[in-house]
């Protein structure tokens, strides 16, 4: 099992197509993704507000197959840390409260002003944005990434997706890099 520990911050896990490209890269065992419980609060609620369409026992459905999928992701025990933090927005301090306590090397997320590099150095913690944190991803083992990207692209029924129309749904995730990178090896997609 690797080592390397990524926390998802609940902006990356908000966007269904992002989310389930993590959760998918999260099964590679490149690293260990980790999340809490108050992360999945976070996003569900935004979703929820955004897409009346949705309920949340579909939502809690998610949150449960990615717990179940995902080996050792709930951050536990966590709150304690939380008082002592000092970040722009003090809502963000259970995410680095939860880094911190699962030992995450990196944060990623959307928001990479309410995680200041200086600050969370000082634990050992840096926050990428996930177009870095999957080009990273993409360098260091292209072909299991590579097969990962394929195997959601094939996932997606309604409707189905090119290799060139699952980049661009990527690209509309904000991964510039990660879809560049990705073209280089679109015979694998």
């Amino acid at each position: 099992m690797a080592t390397f520990t990524a926390l998802y911050d609940s902006c990356v896990l908000y966007p269904a197509p992002l989310r389930d490209l993590l959760m998918r890269l999260a099964l590679t065992d490149l690293f260990r993704a980790r999340w809490t419980d108050r992360i999945h609060e976070e996003w569900m609620r935004k979703v929820l507000e955004d897409r009346p369409d949705l309920s949340r026992g579909q939502l809690e459905r998610t949150r449960d197959l990615m717990n179940a999928h995902v080996r050792d992701c709930l951050v536990v025990g966590y709150e304690p840390i939380i008082e002592g933090l000092a970040l722009p927005d003090p809502d963000d301090r259970h995410v680095v409260a939860a880094a911190i306590r699962a030992r995450a090397d990196v944060i990623v997320t959307y928001n990479l002003k309410d995680f200041p590099n200086p600050y969370l150095a000082g634990f050992g913690i840096e926050a990428q944005h996930p177009d870095e944190f999957i080009s990273h991803l993409i360098d260091l083992a292209p072909g299991p990434v590579c097969a990962t990207a394929k195997r959601h692209r094939e996932a997606l029924k309604n409707p189905p997706k090119s290799v060139e129309e699952y980049l661009d749904a990527l690209a509309a995730q904000r991964l510039p890099d990660t879809v560049s990178r990705l073209s280089e090896f679109e015979h694998l997609l």
